[in-house]
């Protein structure tokens, strides 16, 4: 059976799964330059005039993701940032302003053939990357399977190298659990897993609401929070004045506009799909706290409970140290914390216009319409 190599993550199966409207859609996109269209000038207007009160970016500051830079610019970087110092905002905090990527090969859980190993050689690390870009490659068509209709390797942007943290490779972003896995599951949370992958199988495409919501547009597993790996569309710019924090988010069209005025949460009755973030600094460290979820989400088989604390560090003037706990008793049977670096990029953000031209959801409900005409057909014979 054909099948497509897009991924897309199933929220509601909470898994990854072959995109079936990213590959209908593929026949009409031109190259990525093209249909990647530029930032929506309106919605970038709203974001400078939050930041009014900030600095523009400092100069020189912006550079491309690590696995990007040639040798020589790489060392140019290295030479203008002193030792123990990093950009900083007029009122004395860490700035954090600019376009950052976290695209890296380091999965979130820890491969079983690297059981117990946090970090590995730089040896070790070059011939797993070697291993990760050859098998993933989707231009590739030697495999068992037809691969028909499906993204080519022009469009994903995974990087090319492991997350590296105080100098090591790492086989992992979860840091705790020591074994880089997520917690089991408590029986309540399986329970709602279990009950949702049975809805997707029995009711695939009844109507809309059915799809996943990153097929629907409404918000991918990747945006966060938490900001998390994808594979593509990995880029995130922040927007720093001294009462509020803006990122935003370029797969698909988020914003989290983060509060630092020390603010309450809202109420447990209002639920939104990115949570209500509340922020504040601890000492050079931004913390965001985030409640308020809806269920829908479902982050790793989290719960409308789920308690997110992230951790921003600027650790240089081409590196946030990006930090989280995820929080959810009813979900998980510990907390578990994962931690990568988010990297400087040239950019720029560009707008993922994802229901534009999308009549991929539409063929895939007159698909289903027809194969139950047909199965009711084949019944009545």
């Amino acid at each position: 059976m054909p099948r497509s190599r897009s991924p897309v993550y199933d929220s509601q199966a909470d898994r990854w799964q072959p995109c079936p409207s990213c590959a209908i859609l593929l026949g009409s996109r031109p190259s990525k330059p093209t249909w990647r269209r530029s930032m929506n000038q309106r919605f970038l207007a709203s974001l400078v005039a939050l930041a009014a009160a900030a600095l523009p970016h400092l100069s020189g500051q912006l550079a491309t993701p690590a696995q990007k830079r040639p040798a020589g610019v790489q060392k140019d970087l290295a030479a203008k940032t002193k030792a123990g110092t990093i950009p900083r905002t007029p009122d004395g905090h860490p700035d954090l302003q600019g376009i950052w990527t976290n695209a890296t090969l380091t999965p979130l859980e820890r491969p079983a053939d690297l059981t117990g190993k946090l970090n590995i050689t730089d040896a070790e690390a070059t011939a797993y990357e070697r291993r990760r870009i050859e098998t993933a490659d989707a231009d590739r068509r030697d495999g068992p399977e037809t691969d028909v209709g499906s993204y080519n390797e022009l469009f994903f942007d995974r990087g090319a190298h492991l997350a590296r943290v105080d100098g090591s490779s790492r086989t992992s972003l979860i840091i705790d659990p020591a074994d880089g896995k997520i917690p089991p599951l408590t029986p309540e949370a399986q329970k709602r897993v279990d009950d949702a992958r049975a809805a997707v199988r029995m009711h695939p495409a009844d109507r809309p609401s059915d799809r996943s919501l990153a097929e629907r547009c409404i918000i991918w597993r990747t945006a966060g929070p938490p900001m998390m790996p994808g594979p593509y569309n990995n880029e995130y710019e922040i927007v720093q004045t001294p009462g509020y924090v803006t990122i935003l988010v370029e797969m698909i069209h988020d914003a989290r506009i983060i509060p630092l005025d020390g603010s309450k949460h809202l109420s447990p009755d209002i639920q939104l799909w990115m949570g209500d973030p509340r922020g504040h600094w601890e000492g050079d460290t931004l913390v965001v706290d985030t409640t308020n979820f809806t269920g829908k989400t479902r982050f790793s088989g989290s719960s409308d409970k789920l308690h997110l604390v992230e951790r921003f560090n600027r650790v240089d003037a081409n590196t946030i140290l990006y930090k989280f706990t995820v929080d959810d008793p009813s979900s998980f049977t510990k907390p578990w914390t994962a931690e990568y670096p988010l990297r400087q990029s040239k950019g720029p953000v560009y707008e993922y216009a994802c229901h534009e031209g999308n009549y991929a959801l539409l063929d895939i409900l007159r698909g289903a319409r027809q194969e139950e005409s047909s199965a009711a057909q084949k019944k009545n014979k």
